[in-house]
Order: structure tokens, then C-alpha cells, then sequence
């Protein structure tokens, strides 16, 4: 058979070393990963990733402990990877790849591990101006950041944005899309400090914590508004991103601390607003590659660049417990596990 023919002849076995979770966790303190190998092998159309680096993201904590009910055990948790291909399709043979998945590591074995099974269709290829490291942590924040301005409506040239939370991740990776498409942003914190990622234009800070946020915000859009509100915070944002909004305007909420806000159905209908809902988990591995996809230019052209990753911010397979400590205590790093050896 021609080696181009994009289909193996047989699947190698893999004997993987990985993070496991066996039973749901009461809280966050007491969740007990274990090392242990697992024998993995590619179906039709799958590759075997060897991992390089994986992304640890709170949802990888919170679904150890009960708050993603679909949540599977025992399984092997992560999200997030780059990596090498070792097996699958013949075009895709020692390549270099990264990507994501709401169901990795939720609903099947993830990431956090030596190899990784997933679709051909899933991956996306790591631009060489880009570290393993970097694009193993490339992917929640970045595809949240990307299904919210794509359901919204991707902001034009001059358009608002305010980002809630900017500082966060998701809030960082939406600066970084929404200044490569020419809108102008405008960011909040909930202190005294500047932003602190990338992007391609200033961005204007208010500090809620100080300043009355729809009031400052209609003082930077000489009183129209914001085009886009990307609430990466949720019900504590609700009612300043509200009276921030434009007419016409669309809020973006991901997350949430309490489950109701107060709803001004006048002012919502007549404002002709939009709330759009964002859940990543829902998402498969070969959604979350197309959406990852669809930016790559931005990355290869230096318009969307991926995290910093500090060393202090790196763990081992045998630490997981200490990464998801770490992100769970709110860290502002990008915590990565890298598989040894």
C-alpha cells in the first residue's frame, strides 16, 4: 500500500503511564489521583498523541468532585494536550499537535497522561514558532474565548468590547481576538492593576472596585456603550454588563457563583440585547479542533500568541495533586503536567 494512503495497516498498543481518578471526590482538598498503566490502542480514524505537555483547567477539578453530574470514573482526567503523533493515518505520522476537548477527560480518559487515543480529525498543528508547553495551554481558554465572539457575532473594526474579568484567561484570550479584529477594548478588574496579556491594541482598564463600571464605560464610548460584553465572571458582572450594554449589544456569560440575577425583561426588550450562553463542555474533540483551526492564522502570524508558561507553573504526572491544588486556589499561571520519560 502507498504510504500516503491515509489509513494503518494495524494499531500499535501503547502501554501508557496515567493520572486516575477511581472515585468522585468530596471536595477539592481530598481529590486522590494515582498513578497507573493503561494499554491504549487507536480505533479507525484515531491517532495516538505522545504528550508532551497537558493544560490543567479548573474544570478538571470540578468535575473530580461531583460538579459535572456526567462526569465518568474511573477515568483519566485533562482537556488540554500537545504532543507527537505515533500512530494513526500516515499524514499525520511524527507530526506535531495540540488541541482540546469537552469531553476529554470528562466523559472518556483524558489528557493527563503519558499518550493520549483521539479522532485524526481532532488535531491542529502546532505552529513552529510555538513551544510544547505553550500550545499544550493554548486550549480551553482560547476555544471559550472563540465560541463566545462567534456566537455573539466576531466584533468589526471600532466596535466595543468589554471583557469582565480581563486578566483571567478566557479574558485575555478575548482581548487577543477581539483587538486582532480591530474592535476596541475595554477591560475590568477588581484591583488596582493593568492587564496582563497580549494584544494589539491598548486597552482601557476600570477597576470596578473604585469606579462605577456602566458609567465609565459610556464616558469611553462617548455614551453608546458596549458593542460586546464577554462576562467571564458571571452573576457578581451581571448587572454592571448589563447597564454597560449598547443597543443591540451582546453580553457572553461562561461561568457563574449563584444560579439567579435580577432580570429587567423592559430594559432587555428594548435595549434589543442578547445573551449568549457559553459552554465549552459540550463541545467534542473535533469541535474543538475546527474552532481552533479557524484562528491558527492569528497564532502563525503573531496576532494571537499563546500564554506565557513560568517553570514554577510546570508538574510531573506523580505531582497532579499539587497542579489541581494550584488551580483550584485560583492560580494566574498556566499550570501544565508533563509526562516523564
Amino acid at each position: 500500500m502507498d504510504a500516503s494512503v491515509s489509513k494503518r495497516n494495524s494499531s500499535a498498543v501503547i502501554d501508557a503511564r496515567c493520572v486516575r481518578l477511581n472515585a468522585k471526590a468530596p471536595d477539592a482538598a481530598s481529590i486522590a489521583p494515582v498513578i497507573e498503566n493503561k494499554l491504549l490502542t487507536g480505533g479507525p480514524g484515531d491517532v495516538v498523541v505522545e504528550i508532551k505537555a497537558a493544560g490543567v483547567n479548573p474544570s478538571d477539578v470540578k468535575a473530580a468532585t461531583g460538579l459535572m453530574p456526567y462526569a465518568v470514573f474511573p477515568r483519566t482526567p485533562g482537556r488540554d494536550f500537545a504532543g507527537i503523533v505515533i500512530d494513526g493515518p500516515g499524514e499525520w505520522l511524527g507530526k506535531t499537535v495540540f488541541g482540546t476537548s469537552g469531553d476529554l477527560g470528562i466523559r472518556r480518559d483524558g489528557t493527563h497522561a503519558s499518550h493520549l487515543v483521539v479522532e485524526a480529525a481532532a488535531l491542529v498543528e502546532k505552529p513552529p514558532s510555538i513551544s510544547m508547553d505553550e500550545a499544550a495551554g493554548i486550549g480551553v481558554p482560547f476555544v471559550t474565548a472563540i465560541e463566545g465572539l462567534r456566537r455573539a457575532g466576531m466584533p468589526n473594526a471600532g466596535e466595543y468590547v468589554l471583557v469582565m474579568g480581563v486578566n483571567g484567561k478566557v479574558g485575555q484570550a478575548a482581548v487577543q481576538l477581539a483587538t486582532w479584529k480591530g474592535a476596541k477594548v475595554i477591560g475590568v478588574v477588581r484591583k488596582d492593576e493593568p492587564y496582563a496579556g497580549h494584544a494589539n491594541a491598548p486597552v482601557e482598564i476600570v477597576n470596578s472596585a473604585t469606579t462605577d463600571v456602566a458609567r465609565r464605560v459610556l464616558e469611553l464610548t462617548d455614551g453608546r456603550g458596549a458593542d460586546v460584553v464577554f462576562n467571564t465572571v458571571g452573576d457578581p458582572y451581571f448587572l454592571d454588563a448589563h447597564a454597560s450594554l449598547a443597543k443591540g449589544g451582546r453580553q457572553i456569560l461562561i461561568a457563574a457563583m449563584g444560579k439567579s440575577v435580577p432580570f429587567n425583561i423592559l430594559e432587555f426588550y428594548r435595549g434589543r440585547h442578547t445573551y449568549v450562553g457559553i459552554d465549552t463542555l459540550a463541545f467534542t474533540s473535533v469541535e474543538s479542533g475546527e474552532l481552533l483551526r479557524d484562528v491558527l492564522p492569528g497564532f502563525a502570524a503573531g496576532k494571537l500568541k499563546p500564554f506565557p508558561i513560568s517553570e514554577r507553573a510546570v508538574y510531573s504526572l506523580a505531582e497532579a495533586k499539587a497542579a489541581y491544588t494550584a488551580v483550584i486556589g485560583s492560580s494566574r499561571d498556566r499550570i501544565l503536567l508533563r509526562s516523564e520519560g
